[in-house]
């Protein structure tokens, strides 16, 4: 068999593979998704007007999505300014070692800190990615020296405060 007619059964095999464990989603649920990732409060009878359903169902197929674990919930989107924690940063984390334990070690004090909004363990030159909002400048010092900082894993920090947001879709 030839090299080339090889990789297109290779491919087409990994496509089909593929196919088995995505989520069978016609067009009418994509749009029940993207309909409801922008307004998870909006009425089951606006939602099922703006994809093209009846009520009952737009409804069961909501209920089909949330069984499914596609939807596995809904949450509020809340203005942290009004709220005293308007300060965000991102911070890059490095730890001294790679093991099993330190890492565990750093993700039990972020849990603990209630200024970490996001604690994502990445790939490339550092190990964690922290969204953190504080109420200001002073707070999120604090924060990095009192917690961050002292950290025993810890031993590379950068920081990267948000000076404007112009796209945003977490929820």
């Amino acid at each position: 068999m030839r090299l080339q007619n090889w990789f297109v059964i290779a491919n087409v095999r990994l496509f089909k593979w593929n196919l088995q464990f995505m989520p069978d989603l016609d067009r009418i649920s994509e749009r029940i998704l993207r309909e409801l990732s922008l307004d998870g409060r909006i009425s089951n009878i606006e939602l099922a007007e703006r994809v093209g359903l009846s009520p009952s169902a737009c409804l069961r197929r909501v209920q089909d999505l949330e069984r499914r674990g596609i939807i596995t919930g809904y949450r509020v989107v809340l203005d942290r300014a009004k709220l005293g924690t308007g300060f965000v940063a991102y911070i890059g984390v490095g730890l001294n070692d790679h093991s099993k334990a330190s890492q565990e070690a750093f993700e039990r004090a972020m849990l603990h800190a209630p200024e970490v909004r996001e604690c994502h363990n990445i790939t490339g030159p550092i190990e964690y990615l922290l969204r953190v909002e504080c109420a200001d400048l002073p707070s999120y010092k604090a924060f990095h020296t009192d917690l961050l900082g002292a950290l025993p894993q810890v031993n590379a920090i950068t920081t990267y405060v948000v000076i404007g947001a112009p796209k945003d879709e977490r929820a």
